[in-house]
């Protein structure tokens, strides 16, 4: 490996680019906001695209790491020398904003605050939100910098750069996959310019949302020496600080190193932190965290060391989970949307996540590698208990109600006498079969005829009368060898969901038809669905008396983690049990995460609540 603190280095990199502008053992102090770390032996300055690539195809021959550092705002330097050169591009068109007719240039060393600014005054609008972004518009795009709902990507026309080897990149913005505070663009890629598609603005009306913007960043950003926010939101709804300063970690020093009493994702650098005081920080808050709340923070500054960020993570490694989705039911559409969010939370709380189609009711060694299991499967074996069972078999812990309870609740025919036998309120019933499709003559039309293995309301019928009741029925075999029938009830429906052990808000279902069958969950054909929570055709008094129902429920099946139980309220005041779901859908706009939402807890906090509870089953 080439020294490159030694004298003949210094000699030879100088004879090869005698006008490049270098600098000797530069203190991360000098160049980075925070100011952490050690000195960089050799830190160049490009002054064009053909100089760049003329030192990185010189680094990439002789095999000398390059690190690119922006404008210093989100980095975290190293305490041992870098043993590459660190390369800023801060000079000439790297640092220059050119506006045009439709779209702006700018240079990916342009300050992000600059090209905002110089975009309004030239008629562009639309990103205003970022002005109080630290950093550079190169690193802005790498990590799809956004405020307020407002991300870079979503301006991006062309980007381009070069890879390690000194060879030309360029990517469309549509090429470029953008999410929250990441993209897909290359690692090995240096970004020197980028092309944005600005939408036209009042410059003076852009200018005040800019000033607006920056007076606000100042309220709330604390003094002192930073890389900004330590740690990545969760979600919009579960802001790291808020999260940090939950758990008391307010002031919670490390060396020179001290959690914000401002803003707790701030770190800040008191007189001369080290690279291994923020690490030892950010650890101690990761783990505080995790152990408190089940969200494990991942690192949103950048660590000119790469194992740096690793340090962090390892001193609270967030557990792997295996989301169940697919199966062989009805529903396996559902499941795998129900699936796909599910994943998608949880690697937004810093979960190892592994998306597991499975097509079949057997545990496989790629299911046994997770530390916990979340079936996110509707109906069937992958919610009758079968998989469960297994699960049992091989001790593998799991979210969701054991395999005793999720058969109790998924047959909605031994849910029914579960319902009598402890005198919950349900609609009268009765079993058919192809051989025996006797029903009362005292029973009351309309009635619903259902399969009772069966969920999503597939296979569920309203028989408006006595004569239309064979048509239904034959209709319903198809799902099913034996068929419940129960009287319907007229009035508002409502959904009960329970979170372990804890009934959530109630919430009502108003379809169009008055009736809530697979159409009106999730095709709209006839109409959009509202769910109204609270209720607004429910007294409290009523819903009080499901939720205790529901929970009552709950117990006697003996269900943990994770119910929905539907009710539909009578013109008696009562409210009369359906049914149980132990696997409901799990959307963040699914049933159970509405009212999870309207109690205050996010989507991607409820997954993880459930993961955390499950486990503790073990």
């Amino acid at each position: 490996m080439t020294d490159i603190t030694s004298p003949q280095f210094h000699q030879e990199f100088e004879n090869a680019f005698p006008l490049l502008p270098l600098k000797y053992n530069v203190g991360w102090r000098e160049i980075t906001s925070l100011g952490a770390g050690g000195e960089v032996p050799v830190l160049a300055e490009p002054t064009d695209d053909i100089s760049l690539a003329q030192l990185l195809k010189f680094c990439y021959k002789r095999d000398i790491k390059v690190y690119i550092l922006g404008g210093g705002s989100d980095t975290v330097g190293a305490d041992k020398p870098f043993t590459g050169i660190v390369v800023r591009l801060c000079q000439n068109d790297f640092i220059r904003v050119r506006p045009g007719r439709q779209h702006v240039t700018a240079g990916s060393g342009v300050r992000l605050s600059d090209l905002v600014s110089i975009s309004a005054r030239r008629g562009f609008g639309g990103i205003a939100p970022l002005a109080a972004i630290p950093g550079t518009v190169g690193g802005a795009i790498r990590m799809n910098a956004g405020a307020h709902g407002v991300s870079i990507g979503d301006y991006v026309a062309e980007l381009c750069g070069y890879n390690m080897e000194g060879s030309p990149w360029s990517a469309s913005g549509t090429e470029i996959e953008w999410t929250y505070r990441n993209s897909s663009v290359p690692r090995d890629v240096i970004i020197t310019a980028a092309i944005l598609k600005l939408p036209p603005c009042d410059t003076a009306e852009e200018l005040e949302k800019i000033s607006t913007e920056l007076k606000h960043r100042r309220a709330r950003e604390p003094r002192g020496r930073s890389a900004g926010c330590a740690f990545k939101n969760v979600c919009a709804d579960e802001p790291a600080g808020r999260l940090i300063d939950f758990c008391g970690m307010k002031n919670t020093e490390c060396g020179d190193a001290y959690v914000s009493e401002k803003h707790a994702n701030y770190i800040i650098n008191s007189k001369r932190a080290s690279e291994d005081d923020i690490i030892k920080l950010m650890s101690q808050i990761r783990r505080c965290v995790a152990e408190e709340t089940g969200l494990y923070l991942r690192p949103e500054v950048c660590f000119v060391d790469a194992q740096g960020r690793d340090r962090v993570c390892a001193e609270a490694p967030a557990p792997c989970i295996a989301v169940l989705k697919g199966g062989s039911s009805n529903e396996k559409e559902v499941s795998l949307q129900s699936g796909s969010a599910v994943a998608d939370a949880l690697r937004n709380c810093g979960y190892e996540v592994d998306e597991v189609w499975v097509t079949d009711c057997e545990v496989t060694d790629r299911i046994r590698k997770a530390n916990i299991v979340f079936p996110a499967l509707h109906g069937g074996w992958g919610e009758n208990g079968e998989l469960q069972k297994l699960l049992e078999n091989d001790s593998i812990c799991f979210v969701g109600c054991g395999s005793d309870a999720s058969q109790k609740v998924f047959d909605k025919l031994l849910s029914k006498k579960i319902m009598d036998e402890a005198s919950i309120p349900t609609a009268r019933w009765c079993v058919v079969t192809p051989d025996d499709h006797n029903v009362s003559e005292d029973f009351n039309f309309p009635v619903i005829v259902k399969p009772p293995r069966e969920g999503s309301t597939v296979g569920i019928y309203k028989a408006l009368t006595r004569e239309c009741l064979e048509a239904c029925l034959k209709k319903a075999f198809e799902y099913d060898k034996e068929l419940l029938v129960e009287e319907y009830i007229e009035g508002p429906e409502i959904t009960v969901g329970i979170i372990n052990g804890e009934a959530l808000p109630a919430i009502e279902i108003v379809t169009p038809n008055g009736f809530y069958d697979y159409d009106a969950k999730y095709l709209h054909n006839n109409g959009a669905t509202h769910y109204l929570c609270p209720p607004e055709h429910v007294s409290e008094e009523i819903q009080a008396e499901a939720s205790k129902q529901a929970l009552k429920f709950y117990e006697v099946t003996g269900s943990r983690d994770l119910l929905r139980v539907d009710f539909m309220v009578g013109k008696d005041g009562v409210p009369y049990m359906l049914e149980g779901n132990n696997i409901p859908g799990f959307t963040s706009d699914s049933l159970v995460p509405k009212a999870c939402r309207k109690a205050g807890m996010s989507f991607e906090r409820l997954c993880a609540t459930l993961v955390k509870a499950a486990g503790q089953h073990g």
